[in-house]
């Protein structure tokens, strides 16, 4: 067994060991967990200050979770973009691979949280084969997400059997692996796995830090073994209420972000999504991080806005003076042309 799988083995998932740690009543929380479970790395636990810090936030449950049922468990309408199981094609040359059921850190916020538990490997066998099979037929997907759950909790020979199969498809331009290992589990990034990853050029990796406090000696070391290997890094940061939703806090994470060699790509608005009610903020206060943001920082340390429209209907990058709007709801005009309604009602 390697050092990151005993160290997903030591991470917390009981209320009783918070208790010990924090000394907090966590008796209303355990419905919270019996419905979405708790896994915190013991490296990310370590960056708690105290309870109610930005990332005690993002990984400790909340009573809150249980307090928006007018949202949905899949507003994206993956499920419905799901030609076969474990693969979503929601644009014309490129589909998400499911390849993991598990997160080292279960995060609070996660738009899959309602499927995501702690079971740690494959969605199934049959079930990446599937997703292979499909992409193998189809020419015109060029690129091919790898998401989950974190594909870098399969183990290398696992996550190598599905890097070659996907290499060998003549019409793939590029693969890309979505993960948050190096901000919960940085001991996930050995040069073992660098290794193995460089043989499978173009190869780009997209990272999620959602504050400062998250770039650590440790997080800095693990992305540098990975840009050493060649493999461009982005991040994908999530606007998270009482986390990141000021503008120096973002403006000094996307400084920090290009010390360690990751570019800044996307800031999301938070998704529809059961269960993170109380982490979304108005459109308004993502327009005013972006303009503290414009012209005041580097152009590279300057991502994308984007909100992810509800059914599938994409992403829409938006600025400031670019939002239609007629109380709270937005009008956005998507890929397509479409013209969607978005309500705008965070707290």
């Amino acid at each position: 067994m390697e050092q990151w799988q005993r160290s997903i083995e030591k991470s917390l998932t009981r209320l009783e060991e918070l208790s010990a740690l924090f000394h907090i009543d966590v008796e209303p929380l355990k419905p919270v967990v019996e419905r979405y479970p708790m896994r915190i790395t013991r490296h990310y636990l370590s960056l708690i200050k105290e309870p109610g810090d930005p990332i005690w936030l993002q990984c400790v449950p909340d009573i809150r979770e249980l307090e928006d049922g007018n949202l949905l468990a899949d507003p994206l309408n993956e499920e419905g973009l799901s030609p076969v199981p474990g693969l979503i094609h929601r644009y014309p040359d490129r589909v998400v691979l499911l390849v993991s059921s598990a997160c080292p850190t279960l995060c609070r916020f996660c738009m899959r949280k309602a499927r995501i538990g702690h079971q740690i490997g494959l969605n199934g066998g049959s079930s990446i084969d599937a997703g292979l099979r499909y992409i193998e037929r189809n020419p015109s997907i060029r690129d091919v997400v790898l998401s989950g759950g974190d594909p870098l909790l399969l183990p290398d020979e696992g996550l190598k059997e599905i890097l070659a199969r996907l290499h060998k498809i003549s019409h793939l331009e590029m693969i890309r692996i979505n993960t948050r290992a190096p901000v919960t589990l940085p001991e996930r990034i050995t040069l073992h796995l660098c290794s193995m990853l460089r043989k499978f050029h173009p190869l780009y990796i997209n990272t999620h830090f959602n504050h400062p406090v998250e770039i650590t000696s440790r997080s800095a070391e693990a992305c540098a073994r990975l840009a050493d290997a060649g493999i461009p890094l982005g991040n994908q940061t999530v606007l998270l209420r009482g986390v990141n939703d000021d503008p120096e806090v973002m403006k000094k994470l996307m400084q920090k972000l290009l010390t360690i060699r990751v570019r800044p790509y996307y800031l999301h608005q938070m998704d529809l999504v059961e269960g993170t009610g109380h982490f979304r903020t108005t459109v308004e206060k993502g327009l005013e991080i972006m303009s503290a943001l414009r012209g005041h920082t580097s152009g590279m340390a300057t991502p994308y806005y984007v909100i992810d429209l509800p059914g599938g209907k994409g992403k829409v990058p938006i600025l400031p003076g670019d939002v239609k709007r007629n109380g709270k709801r937005l009008f956005l005009r998507n890929y397509l042309g479409e013209v969607v309604e978005y309500p705008d009602d965070g707290r």
